[in-house]
């Protein structure tokens, strides 16, 4: 359909969107072990990068902490789906903390594969945002073998000890398009570069980015529900003005949309990043419907049916209890 001929104003809804498997895991786990233990119960970071997801859990009785050293020690605490490094685990059981380790699984396969190849001896280039928590906790599994590559500007600046001997790795939530010309610009530097076994970006961060490519080229404007300190949230935003919104918008909630986006607009796209929860959406087509955006219309690009079980030390306590 021809949106600028369109006379209906309407919103084209991307699925998949909002939770992925990883981040459902981890706050089922954040939820469960208070069900289990009572609170309080420690997660050291955000448990997933929301602020709406952060705040309920800690109206139940979670304490978010940046550090493990401000637990209290034979404490319970969560470990975020980002992951950690080995030195954390270790300073957690130094303090006889009880951990629940919520790491999303396809963040535990990359650090699999960084233990690994720093094990065969090969220079680790991960590809991934400076400071971020994933990050930080894959370069922590062999901090001696991994360099940081932050985007197409950082591949000049690598340095390896044998051409013939790198792999590159990735954060699992980057855009998978960036990626791809970062991986392909490194090949010009190492011929003989090395592949992951498997693709890093997960099936989620990549399904929600087809998904918001499937309807930024109809929309006038694209919409992504999400924390600004969201990285998968952030690349949607960015997937949508490269594949045609002229606009495209990061809100935590339906309070951040302004009126004057939708001056002259006939399309609204809309998504929502891997960790927010579905309610947020709806809380936004709502205020759109408010705002003469009452057709909505859902779009499917790909069909998910992924689940994790909940962390092992959480079953074992529940089976027991």
């Amino acid at each position: 359909m021809d949106v600028q001929t369109s006379a209906t104003r309407r919103v084209l809804v991307a699925k998949p969107r909002g939770y992925c498997a990883g981040v459902d895991r981890a706050v089922q786990a954040v939820e469960r072990a208070l069900e289990q233990y009572g609170a309080p119960v420690y997660v050291r970071k955000q448990i997933v990068h929301n602020t709406h997801v952060v705040k309920t859990l800690e109206e139940r009785g979670a304490v978010f902490v940046e550090e493990t050293e401000e637990v209290p020690e034979g404490a319970i605490v969560v470990f975020s789906a980002h992951g950690v490094a080995p030195a954390v685990h270790e300073e957690a059981a130094g303090r006889r903390l009880k951990t629940i380790d919520a790491t999303c699984p396809l963040v535990t396969k990359v650090h699999n594969e960084a233990k690994r190849f720093a094990a065969k001896d090969y220079d680790i280039l991960l590809i991934g945002h400076e400071g971020h928590e994933e990050v930080e906790g894959t370069a922590g599994e062999a901090p001696e073998h991994i360099q940081l590559v932050d985007g197409l500007d950082g591949v000049e600046e690598v340095s390896v000890r044998d051409p013939e001997k790198v792999v590159w790795l990735s954060q699992t939530t980057l855009s998978v398009d960036e990626t791809t010309e970062t991986v392909a610009r490194l090949r010009t530097r190492f011929p003989n570069l090395i592949d992951p076994p498997s693709d890093d970006i997960c099936y989620a961060t990549s399904n929600r980015q087809t998904a918001v490519k499937r309807i930024a080229a109809e929309s006038d404007l694209v919409i992504v529900v999400g924390s600004a300190n969201s990285s998968n949230s952030k690349r949607l935003v960015e997937v949508a003005k490269d594949y045609g919104a002229a606009a495209s918008y990061l809100v935590d909630d339906a309070s951040f949309v302004r009126e004057e986006w939708l001056e002259g607009v006939r399309t609204v796209g809309l998504t929502s990043g891997a960790s927010v929860p579905e309610e947020l959406v709806q809380g936004v087509l709502a205020k759109l419907a408010g705002l003469g955006f009452a057709d909505v219309e859902e779009v499917e690009s790909v069909q998910e049916s992924m689940r994790f079980a909940l962390p092992h030390e959480l079953r074992r306590d529940l089976r027991a209890g």
